[in-house]
C-alpha cells in the first residue's frame, strides 16, 4: 500500500544526527516528508530482518500510521557476524577502541556494515524491507567521535575511516545510503505508476 502523496511518514529515531543524515541522503527524490519521533521499542533479538520486521510492526501499532524504522548492524567476519544487531550495546560498553581490540587475536579484521530500513503503511499493514551493505575493515579508531562506531570502520577502497571521510563521500557509499537508495527507488516507482500520477501525466 502506497502512502498518499504529500503525507508525512514517521521515522522512528531520537537521534537528530541520524535524521539529518537520512534527509541529506534522500534529498528531494523521496516523495514524503520525514518527521522524526522517538518511541521506546522493545529490544528484539534474532536475525537482522526479523528484528526490523518486529520493530516496524510495533512502531506502526504505536503511531497508528505510516512508519519507517532503521536497524544498523556492524558484523565482524572473524566473529561469525557478531556484534551484528547488538552493536549498539557493544559500542556503549566498549567504545570504538574496545571494538577494535575485540579482534586483537584474529588475523581477519574484515567487517561489513548493514543497514535495514523497514516501512509499514500503518497498523496491520505488511512490512517492506530495504537493505544496504558496505564492506570494510575494523581499524584503530581515527577521526571525530560524534557518530557511533564510524571512527573504527574503514570502508574498502578508502584509506580513511567513515569518521574521517567528508559527509558527502560517506553519504554516497555508506550502508545507510544503499538502503535508502533502494527505499527511495521503490517509492518513486510506486508514485510513477499510481493512478494520480498517470492522470497527471495525461492532463499535462
Amino acid at each position: 500500500m502506497a502512502v498518499p502523496a504529500g503525507r508525512s511518514v514517521v521515522f522512528v529515531t531520537g537521534n537528530a544526527k541520524k535524521l539529518e543524515e537520512v534527509i541529506q541522503i534522500l534529498g528531494d527524490k523521496f516523495p514524503y516528508k520525514l518527521v522524526s519521533k522517538k518511541i521506546d521499542l522493545p529490544e528484539y533479538q534474532g536475525e537482522p530482518d526479523e528484528i526490523s520486521i518486529q520493530k516496524c510492526k510495533e512502531a506502526a501499532q504505536q503511531i497508528d500510521g505510516p512508519v519507517i524504522v532503521e536497524d544498523t548492524c556492524l558484523c565482524f567476519r572473524a566473529l561469525g557476524g557478531l556484534p551484528g544487531p547488538y552493536i549498539k550495546w557493544f559500542l556503549d560498553k566498549l567504545k570504538p577502541e574496545g571494538l577494535y581490540k575485540l579482534l586483537t587475536g584474529f588475523e581477519d579484521k574484515s567487517a561489513w556494515a548493514l543497514c535495514t530500513f523497514a516501512f509499514s503503511a500503518g497498523r496491520d499493514e505488511p512490512v517492506q524491507l530495504f537493505s544496504g551493505k558496505t564492506e570494510g575493515h575494523i581499524v584503530e579508531p581515527r577521526g571525530p567521535r560524534d557518530f557511533g562506531w564510524d571512527p573504527c570502520f574503514q570502508p574498502d577502497g578508502y584509506d580513511r575511516t567513515y569518521a574521517e571521510l567528508p559527509k558527502e563521500i560517506k553519504n554516497s557509499i555508506s550502508h545507510r545510503y544503499r538502503a535508502l537508495a533502494a527505499m527511495s527507488e521503490h517509492f518513486s516507482q510506486i508514485n510513477n505508476t499510481s493512478p494520480q500520477s498517470k492522470k497527471k501525466k495525461q492532463d499535462d
